[in-house]
């Protein structure tokens, strides 16, 4: 587990000089890059990992890509990174064909979920290591290091090794060192996964004022919805090596294309045969129209929220979110006879 949180390891957002996070990030183009993906396929012998692809994200733009484990967007990512050959398609950053150019030439900078720090060097030369081996002048060196190190909140800390940092901490070193050689675009693969929820929670934030502040074009790619659609502009689901759904976080939520899209992107219930929120049902003590009757089995207060989970009479579970005062109105209880019905909100018929 990571070490507990410090002061440094949640900057606010009123902490970035935007003047500054603009100079000192923006790519030798002088402007935020467009990524587009192709028709891209890829195959690991008989996994089919990326099927026909096609992708645009957006200049100046945070997009993540979001979904399960095995749907394909950490290849993705990794083939825009030109850290994978894909076997057919075309992948584009501004404007310019990069499918078979190496990474080192491609212009991105990249952060990991474990970032791998040169454990030897200090906080200062670790965020420098780019430009000092593309022959940067040492002032011009000094003088972006300091500057970074005070948009990502570890001003002062650049005597330290990494093995004295926090995680949090040393994910913002890794932040700093990739912006440090002025990539075109950002690229990062789950970059506070390892980190404790409190910190990823403080972290996001700082990564969402950063991106708009510097206008970088960055791809996240995660498996956390909540963390897609607090950070993101754009959200590409993604299941099975095929993207199912792109748009807006708003748009993906609340009108999600697919059966499948509706379920990754938070819990569901079927009513009437069809998907729908727990959060959008409604429970009453009386039949109305467009109701079914539940029993109840179980009565969990979570706080600021209570979940009513029961069965109809197919036995299929159903579970319901209420407000605390939607709670002491209805006061459910365990075997009690209720009847429930979809509100309001998103809903897609269900295959089950």
């Amino acid at each position: 587990m990571s070490a507990a949180p410090t002061p440094a390891d949640a900057p606010t957002p009123a902490d970035i000089d935007p003047d500054l996070a603009r100079t000192v990030t923006t790519a030798a183009g002088g402007e935020p890059q467009t990524i587009v993906v192709e028709q891209l396929d890829k195959h690991y012998g008989d996994y089919h990992a990326l099927r026909s692809i096609d992708l645009v994200i957006p200049d100046g733009s945070l997009t993540a890509l979001l979904g399960p484990s095995g749907s394909g967007k950490s290849t993705l990512l990794r083939t825009i990174a030109g850290l994978e050959t894909p076997d057919g398609g075309v992948v584009r950053i501004g404007g310019e064909d990069v499918t078979y150019v190496p990474p080192q030439r491609r212009g991105i900078g990249f952060v990991f979920q474990h970032y791998a720090a040169f454990k030897h060097m200090t906080v200062r030369d670790n965020v420098g290591f780019g430009p000092s081996i593309r022959n940067y002048p040492k002032d011009e060196i000094n003088r972006r290091v300091d500057e970074l190190l005070e948009i990502v909140g570890l001003a002062g800390y650049q005597e330290r090794y990494p093995a004295q940092l926090s995680g949090g901490q040393r994910q913002r070193m890794a932040l700093a060192r990739a912006l440090a050689v002025q990539p075109r675009v950002l690229l990062l693969d789950e970059p506070f996964g390892a980190l404790d929820a409190k910190v990823r929670a403080d972290l996001r934030r700082w990564l969402r004022e950063l991106q708009a502040t510097t206008g970088v074009t960055t791809v996240l790619v995660t498996h956390d919805q909540e963390e897609a659609l607090d950070v993101a502009d754009h959200i590409a689901v993604m299941n099975e090596g095929r993207i199912e759904q792109f748009g807006g976080p708003i748009e993906v939520y609340e009108q999600p294309v697919s059966e499948f899209v509706m379920s990754f992107l938070g819990d569901t219930a079927v009513v009437g045969g069809e998907l729908v929120r727990p959060h959008d049902l409604q429970l009453t003590k009386e039949q109305v129209p467009g109701s079914i009757e539940v029993i109840v089995d179980r009565v969990v207060h979570l706080g600021f929220e209570v979940r009513v989970e029961a069965h109809d009479p197919e036995g299929r579970l159903i579970g319901a979110q209420l407000t605390r005062d939607e709670a002491g109105a209805l006061a459910p209880e365990v075997g009690e006879r209720l009847y429930v019905r979809a509100e309001s909100g998103p809903r897609t018929s269900t295959s089950a």
